[in-house]
């Protein structure tokens, strides 16, 4: 007899040292299921130091008080999702019947059906733990929509900075510059892009041409007319002229002796060059974009001078 008691004094004790330790980590048994918070039955008859049998006697001697929004059975689905994540379910060796859930409302009503000292005191502390859990997920709630309007204005300023650089890469074009010697195929993509561009016409104002820059405007998109303003068309430079429009896009190309400059017109725009087509990069030269000054002046002072 004695040793039966000191074996049931054992097993309280243990017991009552498992409750203390659970009591204490009662947030982690929390889990959040059909969008609600719950307990499972076995963890609650942990808490309460009893068995899980017993506590769910006294649940149907008093099933009235639990509607299901206080109380309802898991699904097989839901429950060996959780399976892996239930530790007191692994360390009894599993349970023969799909366990029910208890809401904060349902904990709530437990503590009018259990009237031990244990059951009153374990309810407090789960209460206190709802509570807690409730200000955890709303303060996770708002830092994830802070993150979330983070993200957002994030990528509307990326795309704000997208929009700056599409813009400073079209208006490089338009900006003054300088290109050094052996940036030849950097100042060469400056005038492609330049000619790609055209929608109307380019026209060439430049004293020292060969067949490259015929290349070079044939760039240019088929509705857009090219037309030439050289010094001196040479019998060679005839010759060249004569077989490229032969098999490309016609160029026109016309004698006038009166500019020292280069200039590329684009539609209506006006572009000086520091260099030849032929030779870009080969040395330093500079380009801007003449603001002030109109295709269409340009050409009337050419008209005037031939």
């Amino acid at each position: 007899m004695a040793k039966k008691t000191e074996m049931k004094a054992k097993k309280d004790d243990k017991l009552a040292a498992k409750h203390d330790q659970l009591s204490m980590h009662i947030e982690p048994l929390i889990r959040l299921i059909r969008g609600q918070q719950i307990i499972l039955d076995f963890d609650l008859a942990m808490l309460y130091n009893i068995e899980t049998k017993r506590l769910k006697e006294q649940v149907k001697r008093n099933i009235i008080r639990f509607p299901a929004d206080f109380m309802f059975q898991l699904t097989t689905d839901e429950f060996n999702s959780l399976r892996s994540q239930i530790a007191t379910s692994n360390k009894r060796g599993g349970t023969r019947y799909l366990p029910y859930a208890f809401t904060e409302s349902g904990v709530a009503m437990l503590s009018s059906v259990l009237h031990t000292e244990v059951a009153i005191t374990t309810n407090i502390k789960i209460m206190r733990a709802f509570t807690s859990m409730r200000h955890i997920i709303a303060a996770s709630t708002q830092m994830l929509q802070r993150l979330a309007n983070i993200e957002y204005h994030q990528i509307e300023t990326d795309k704000r900075i997208d929009e700056v650089f599409r813009r400073l890469d079209q208006g490089a074009k338009a900006k003054q510059g300088i290109f050094f010697d052996g940036q030849i195929f950097d100042a060469y993509i400056f005038v492609s892009d330049l000619i790609k561009s055209a929608t109307t016409r380019i026209i060439l104002i430049d004293n020292y041409i060969d067949e490259t820059v015929f290349t070079q405007l044939d760039k240019r998109q088929p509705s857009v007319s090219a037309t030439i303003y050289t010094k001196q068309i040479t019998a060679q430079l005839q010759l060249d002229i004569e077989r490229h429009n032969a098999q490309y896009a016609q160029i026109t190309v016309e004698r006038y002796a009166n500019s020292h400059d280069r200039f590329l017109l684009i539609d209506e725009k006006v572009y000086h060059l520091g260099a030849s087509l032929k030779d870009l990069g080969k040395k330093w030269f500079a380009f801007s974009l003449m603001e002030e000054l109109t295709a269409e002046e340009l050409l009337s002072r050419i008209k005037d001078n031939t």
